[in-house]
């Protein structure tokens, strides 16, 4: 374990032999940090928080202070790290509330900017990539795959499925459906992130079914309960990659963006 003599850890903090804490940070009791995780200079990490494997934690983050929530009493309440996220300089990351699941969670594989904002309950996925500023009400749903452009915010409750993408700036009200590409103040639809499937490993099949999908959604002048309705059904046929689109539906409760 390498931990710079000017750090603050608690004794009772579960932290790996291997991991390094930088100059001035702090760990609280109830952290636990998994092996091969860097933590950096100037890094508040307290709260009932665990992190996992071969995280990269830079400057000036606060990771598992108490939620920004009025209702917050106190409830011993988590944030949970998955392995292998880089977190940059200012992010911030609260525990969840007793109103929800009580737990933030984090997956596996990120990739999150600086000045990023997880609310309370955020339950983020996999292999995602949020750019600077992207900020995230408290109960916000983000899938895998999923890319934020700079100083996107995402509207609390609301649920961005698989592979969407925002463009710098998108104030997201609603829920974005799996592989859609948004943008603006209201965010709204614009297309398929077709490139992004094809550097992904998707086949030009896969993406035609996925782009007749986002056409059922938005093209062909279907109510969304009959477009929904028939994604369901080409699912049902055994398209993997329209899974997406049969838990986002399960979940989906804002409305989606239009």
């Amino acid at each position: 374990m390498a931990i710079h003599p000017t750090a603050i850890v608690d004794p009772k903090a579960s932290i790996a032999a291997d991991v390094e804490i930088g100059a001035y940070s702090i760990i609280g009791p109830d952290v636990s940090i998994d092996s091969g995780t860097w933590v950096g200079p100037h890094v508040v990490i307290e709260g009932h928080t665990s992190i996992g494997k071969n995280n990269r934690i830079f400057q000036f983050s606060s990771l598992g202070a108490i939620p920004q929530d009025k209702k917050y009493a106190g409830e011993p309440t988590r944030l949970e790290i998955g392995d292998n996220n880089t977190i940059r300089e200012f992010c911030t990351f609260n525990i969840g509330t007793a109103q929800d699941v009580g737990v933030t969670r984090l997956g596996n594989n990120n990739w999150i900017m600086a000045y990023v904002h997880l609310g309370h309950d955020c339950q983020i996925g996999n292999n995602t990539i949020f750019a600077n500023n992207a900020t995230l009400g408290g109960h916000v749903h983000i899938g895998d795959w999923v890319i934020l452009g700079g100083f996107t915010s995402v509207h609390q409750f609301a649920i961005v499925g698989d592979h969407a993408m925002t463009a710098f700036a998108s104030a997201v009200a609603q829920d974005v459906p799996p592989y859609v590409m948004a943008h603006g103040n209201r965010a709204v639809p614009a297309g398929i992130n077709a490139e992004g499937l094809k550097r992904r490993g998707f086949t030009p099949e896969q993406i035609r079914r996925v782009r007749n999908a986002y056409k059922a959604l938005y093209r062909q002048g279907l109510q969304y309960d009959a477009a929904k309705e028939a994604i369901l059904a080409e699912a049902q046929q055994g398209h993997a990659e329209l899974e997406p689109f049969v838990r986002f539906f399960a979940q989906s409760e804002r409305g989606i963006i239009r």
